[in-house]
């Protein structure tokens, strides 16, 4: 997914001579490797569009929305904690507050950097900018998928946040910025499975006996409430690779006139002081195709 929000970059900056890159150190041997930002930079195109503020994240964000009110399309970019969490008041105010548009681009996503340890770790990071009115938040669950909704992004005017992350799916599934894909259709009224990002292959393998209804999700804000209205569901389990429980006020709002239930599946908020891998990670919080398999079931038997 860092490739492809690379290259992504590269056509932005060709596209939009309005548009600039803030970093703060995160990322800038990944753009000098692309041939897109040079140290000193006097003969790469694009060096002037790039600011490096240095390991100041709360600078990083307010830098790039005075680029903004002063017309300008910043791409901000850092591992999700340093980009979110740390300057969350800046993105608040700045950029909020004052009505600005920029593209947050995040890489790490809730502990991809397993071995750096919880500072690199942000599983909190989009129950966060929901609380922020008018973000798009995109949550792709491969390299080409990340790729149309960069690119989307980019060329809007809006807030929006891109989670890139490891951890991706097999292969792309067809992307509308907004819309849920129908993945796997069930019996009508069957449950339904809202497998977001790269949750979608585990929810696949651990459904596939069921008769489920199953959705995948790389827009969570604005959440598709009308997708998840049709399936006629009564019974949804949304399967977040972030904190756990996330979007469940979205599921019940689109359901607010049924009677339904609801299972939350995701990233459980407890202190890990390991550190292990991406797997290990993915194991404990019962997020493997297995973990999945039997807390959906035992969830829809009741």
């Amino acid at each position: 997914m860092r490739d492809a929000f690379l290259e992504s970059t590269g056509r932005m900056l060709q596209k939009n001579p309005d548009s600039v890159v803030v970093l703060a150190d995160i990322g800038v041997s990944q753009f000098r490797e692309a041939g897109l930002f040079k140290y000193g930079g006097l003969s790469d195109e694009y060096s002037d569009r790039f600011i490096n503020c240095g390991i100041r994240e709360q600078l990083m964000i307010g830098v790039a929305a005075g680029l903004a009110k002063e017309g300008f399309r910043p791409l901000v970019h850092s591992y999700a904690p340093f980009l979110i969490e740390r300057p969350y008041e800046q993105i608040k105010i700045d950029f909020a507050h004052l009505g600005l548009g920029g593209v947050f681009v995040s890489v790490g996503a809730s502990f991809d950097a397993s071995n750096s340890g919880r500072t690199h770790q942000a599983p909190g990071d989009v129950g966060l900018l929901k609380l922020i009115p008018d973000f798009e938040i995109h949550v792709p669950g491969h390299a080409d998928e990340a790729a149309v909704l960069l690119d989307e992004a980019a060329a809007g005017d809006g807030r929006v946040y891109v989670r890139l992350s490891e951890d991706m799916n097999s292969t792309a599934r067809p992307v509308e910025p907004g819309k849920f894909h129908v993945e796997r259709q069930g019996s009508s009224g069957a449950p339904a499975v809202i497998a977001v990002g790269p949750m979608l292959d585990r929810v696949l393998e651990a459904t596939e006996a069921l008769d489920v209804t199953v959705l995948y999700a790389t827009t969570v804000m604005p959440f598709d409430s009308w997708t998840l209205r049709d399936t006629g569901a009564s019974e949804v389990v949304p399967v977040e690779p972030y904190l756990l429980g996330t979007s469940a006020a979205e599921v019940s709002g689109a359901l607010h006139d049924r009677p339904h239930r609801l299972m939350s599946l995701g990233v459980r908020n407890m202190e890990l002081r390991n550190y292990g891998t991406l797997e290990d990670h993915i194991e404990v919080h019962g997020l493997d195709a297995e973990s999945l398999r039997d807390s959906i079931s035992g969830f829809l038997a009741k």
